[in-house]
């Protein structure tokens, strides 16, 4: 803990307080991001049985409070469910469960091809307008999308309102990526990501304070929907604080002539300028996709994104799971309103402080290698969530979120530091694109999957267990071998680029 507080200290010693005031502002709206992107997963099953949508299966109705999901679940068809009595009375419901291929439409696709294919041009936009203006814009708009959703009373009504928050979500970390990285200097800059992408965390932990605790308190009857007003009102708020407060910075322009500028100097920045802009949209589009001809680049996003889609595919079934071994709403908020926050959040200070630390030494190769170790180590502790029993399970999930996470910033930094200066936002947006396009859209393979397993005889839960295993601690391991093929292919392009420039410079003599 007391290295990754090191990399915060830095922060505050080495950094401006107005630099330190942004960050924590677009932590502020990165947490938001994140809530009101997972609350869908914390009350699906009280939406599910309201407006109908998604599969049905057997469960408790509350009748008696030691009679749980996990038992109800040994029912085979609904006659049985409604068979299953106890002191005489039935205990059991069949009803919709908020899962199938409904939930997983709406948590994935519909959310997920709005978010990154708008947030390519989200990107391209930047080039020509106010990141902090876009940015405070996305925010309100899709917090308007999440208390909108507290008023939903058909499917289709929630279709359109997760599009709408796939839309406003998609200007978040693109703006804010490229806003730090003018802030900090290089040397800060793995750590102010780092920081920056503690709003994962917190987002995600409150999704289940917020989802549980609201939905029981049942404020004025209306259960669930109170969840969503009170998710979307910040950020309306918060956007207009970004709006109003936030200085657009000077974007950096990579290593400046120390002294006054000559006239020829001046004459030649300005043609150099003027080329920029008679570019066109298309032109720009094409300079953000032209670093990504990279090997390199390539493989990184091929690494990241099966490593994102574990973080999908457990963050959106993660209550589905505990639900079904027995777990109350209650339960489940105990432990996840705060291991994902103090786990994910250390994880991820503490891996841009250590690739930031280590990059001096060894260079960018450094951050890949925090990669690879850090999900390898990840692995088993993310398969001991799914094994053990609770509470063990739970406390399994802090060291997976402490070393897993730490993937996140570190990630990211690799891209910002791999792409040219000028296209960097719209690098980010690219980058974004493709690892939540395929890991986004990983959790469709969840139901076939589990269904498979059923099909050779396990029962409702330990199909979901297998599923899970495959999709969460399988890709922690896949993804660290992938970013090891990501560090391979780097060192290749590496000497390749070295042995070029030699033989220049012999050509040249």
């Amino acid at each position: 803990m007391a290295i990754a507080a090191f990399g915060c200290i830095d922060i505050f010693r080495k950094a401006s307080p107005y630099g330190v005031y942004v960050l924590f502002l677009l932590l502020g709206a990165y947490l938001l991001n994140q809530l009101d992107r997972y609350t869908l997963a914390i009350v699906s099953k009280s939406i599910a049985q309201e407006i109908g949508y998604g599969d049905k299966a057997c469960m408790a109705n509350g009748t008696f409070g030691n009679i749980t999901d996990k038992f109800c679940a040994n029912a085979t068809s609904e006659d049985d469910c409604h068979m299953m009595m106890n002191a005489g009375e039935q205990v059991c419901k069949y009803d919709y469960n908020g899962q199938g291929i409904q939930y997983q439409i709406i948590a994935g696709p519909v959310f997920i091809l709005i978010y990154t294919f708008s947030g390519i041009f989200i990107g391209i936009a930047a080039d020509f307008y106010s990141r902090k203006k876009l940015l405070a814009f996305c925010l309100a708009f899709w917090s308007i999308m999440t208390l909108l959703t507290g008023f939903v009373n058909e499917y289709w009504e929630l279709v359109l309102l997760r599009f709408g928050l796939g839309f406003g979500e998609a200007g978040c970390t693109p703006f804010a990526s490229s806003l730090i990285a003018d802030y900090f200097d290089v040397e800060l800059r793995g750590a102010a990501l780092g920081v920056y992408n503690w709003g994962i965390y917190m987002g995600y932990s409150m999704s289940y304070a917020l989802g549980n605790l609201i939905t029981k308190a049942n404020i004025l009857g209306m259960g669930w929907r109170w969840v969503f007003f009170i998710a979307g009102m910040p950020g309306i708020l918060l956007g207009l604080v970004i709006f109003f407060t936030v200085r657009e910075p000077e974007r950096a322009k990579g290593v400046q002539s120390a002294g006054p500028k000559s006239a020829a100097q001046e004459e030649e920045e300005a043609a150099a300028q003027l080329a920029e802009d008679s570019i066109t949209r298309t032109q720009r589009l094409l300079n953000i996709i032209r670093p990504f001809y990279r090997p390199t680049l390539w493989m990184l996003c091929i690494a990241g994104s099966i490593r994102n889609a574990a973080g999908y595919v457990w963050g959106y079934n993660t209550q589905p799971y505990f639900q079904s071994i027995g777990q109350t709403p209650e339960q489940i908020a105990t432990y996840m309103s705060w291991i994902p926050l103090v786990g994910g959040s250390f994880g991820a200070a503490f891996g841009g402080f250590i690739s930031d630390r280590v990059v001096k030494k060894q260079g960018l190769s450094a951050r890949i290698w925090v990669l690879i170790i850090s999900q390898l180590v990840a692995a088993p502790f993310a398969a001991g969530a799914l094994f053990l029993p609770t509470p063990w399970a739970y406390i399994s999930l802090i060291p997976a979120n402490i070393i897993g996470e730490m993937w996140v910033g570190v990630c990211l930094t690799v891209v910002i530091e791999l792409v040219p200066t000028k296209v960097r936002t719209g690098a980010v947006a690219f980058y974004l694109f493709i690892i939540s396009n395929i890991g986004g859209n990983m959790q469709l393979i969840l139901p076939p999957i589990q269904n498979s397993f059923k099909s050779y005889g396990y029962d409702s839960i330990d199909s979901l267990r297998a599923a899970l295993y495959i999709l969460y601690p399988g890709e922690f391991a896949l993804g660290s071998v992938l970013f090891f093929v990501t560090l391979v292919v780097y060192k290749i392009e590496k000497k390749a680029k070295k042995d070029d420039d030699a033989y220049q410079v012999l050509v040249n003599d």
